[in-house]
């Protein structure tokens, strides 16, 4: 246990460096969740020295320091549980937790007018009220039905499918055969399994098939506070909208059909919907010395050739997918130019980006900061003045119009201030699938309603086609999510930073 003045010490030097109160220098001026996991858990705090410190009032921000997990935890029970900066009546939001998310906790609880169930801390920083949001029994409804918890760095954090032609019923618990015709009609079960047999023969699933569902879906689902509800009959909710977008949190045979448990917490029948496989498409990391050597093969087929010792060149292969190229520079009769990959394809093939000609003053050091170009349909992270990660993107389709009148993505420079693993759309990011988006994966605002995420409902990164958010590859999405500050904290689902962010410039 450190010793209690370099703590008070640092909590000072913290609200200097901007709010965040931790052992940071204020040289760096990070916000304190832009450390890593580690480093987050670096200090430990107990509820008798934060009652006995002379000044630090039980409940304030300065009561909510990274404490070593004690197995105190607790579970969030609603669809968001909100996190704060202290107890008080001023009290401002850090982030949310999502249905089914264990956090450490530490007592003692503080209860006051707004929070009669009491507050709890948890880590690494913040106040969580127990009561219709969270709870410390693990093993509560919530708790057990949330079987999976969004996945984070790789690609999406869900598997998705939208709806087919007929959409599927919401059922809340599990249906028998009888239910199933009584509901869906006589044919459904038979339907049910010979989809279920094609996509095993087909190896067509984006997702693992449980070949036996949990005994808790036998019984009615209990819904996360805050969801809605809407009317029941005595097995289902109604049938879901043609339009209706769905995150899974996992999948079940039952009676030989495919059953999917959504974030919503309902259950679906899954040939009832078109799974949706991620797009393979992905950025580059750059290894070079930091120059913007990229350009990407978008459509068609890219022939590759190998340059001999005589300065001719031999067919060597063909490429059909959609990717990047990291390039070395070098070309040959402004017709071939070489990747770093060894080979040269023809220059007139790729879309190459252009070096910037200048940059931004705070371009130093080691900064992270965006730049998107939507003439390019091009993102761009860079270290300073140093490149490190290039993707396509899809931009909105008002490509250079108004914000304000169009479907355009806002250009100037501004702050990421808010990021949420998914957040649900309602169909207002890209009116042209017209689908009710749930769980958007990898929501980052820098603007008002405009935000950087991946989408799961298209594979057109490179071509203009958005509502006016920046969509990217499932992929890129999660690399930049994890990559950008504010930093999500690993339980959390949310975090919101309206000082730290990095910054993002989207221009012609």
């Amino acid at each position: 246990m450190p010793p209690l003045r370099p703590i008070l010490t640092a909590l000072r030097a913290g609200a200097r460096c901007g709010g965040f109160l931790l052992l940071l220098s204020c040289e760096r001026k990070d916000p304190f969740l832009s450390l890593e996991p580690k480093a987050q858990l670096s200090v430990a705090w107990r509820a008798d020295e934060s009652a006995s410190s002379p000044g630090l009032e039980l409940g304030s921000s300065g009561d909510s320091l990274v404490f070593e997990p004690s197995g105190e935890q607790l579970v969030s029970t609603a669809m968001r549980t909100w996190i704060y900066t202290d107890t008080g009546p001023r009290r401002t939001r850090l982030g949310y937790l999502r249905a089914g998310q264990i956090v450490d906790a530490r007592g003692p609880a503080l209860k006051n007018e707004g929070c009669k169930g009491g507050w709890y801390r948890i880590n690494p920083r913040g106040f969580v009220c127990l009561g219709l949001g969270a709870s410390l029994d693990l093993n509560g409804p919530i708790g057990r039905e949330a079987v999976r918890r969004a996945e984070r760095g790789k690609g999406f954090p869900y598997a998705y499918a939208l709806s087919g032609k007929k959409p599927p019923h919401r059922y809340f618990r599990l249906p028998s055969a009888r239910e199933m015709a009584q509901v869906e009609g006589a044919d459904a079960l038979a339907e049910g399994r010979v989809w279920l047999e094609r996509m095993n023969q087909s190896g067509g699933f984006a997702l693992s098939i449980e070949p036996q569902a949990p005994a808790f879906l036998s019984e009615p689902l209990v819904k996360p506070y805050g969801s809605e509800r809407g009317y029941r009959t005595t097995v289902h909710a109604g049938r879901a909208s043609k339009e209706s977008a769905f995150a899974l949190l996992g999948a079940y045979e039952h009676e030989g059909r495919a059953f999917g448990l959504t974030t919503d917490f309902d259950l679906i029948a899954l040939d009832r919907t078109r799974l949706v496989r991620p797009s393979a498409f992905h950025g580059i990391e750059l290894q070079g010395s930091g120059g913007l050597r990229v350009g990407f093969h978008v459509r068609g087929a890219l022939s590759t050739w190998e340059l001999l010792p005589n300065g001719q060149f031999r067919p060597q292969g063909e490429l059909r997918e959609k990717r990047a190229f990291e390039l070395t520079g070098s070309e040959e009769r402004d017709a071939m130019i070489e990747t770093s990959e060894g080979f040269w394809v023809p220059r007139a093939a790729l879309r190459i980006l252009e070096p910037r000609s200048s940059f931004p003053s705070f371009a130093v050091g080691d900064r992270k900061w965006i730049d998107i170009s939507i003439r390019d349909q091009a993102l761009v992270a860079y270290e300073g003045p140093r490149a490190v990660f290039a993707t396509l993107v899809s931009t909105g389709r008002g490509e250079l119009g108004d914000p304000d009148t169009e479907q355009a993505t806002v250009r100037g420079t501004f702050m990421i201030f808010d990021k949420s693993v998914s957040s649900t759309m309602d169909g207002e990011e890209d009116r042209a699938d017209s689908f009710d988006l749930r769980d958007v994966p990898f929501v980052q605002y820098f603007h008002k309603g405009f935000a950087l995420h991946g989408a799961y409902w298209h594979d057109e990164f490179g071509r203009a086609r958005s509502h006016g958010c920046v969509n990217l590859a499932a992929q890129d999405a999660a690399r930049l999510f994890e990559w950008t500050d504010p930093v999500v904290p690993p339980a959390w689902h949310s975090v919101m930073n309206k000082e730290r962010g990095t910054v993002v410039i989207v221009r012609p």
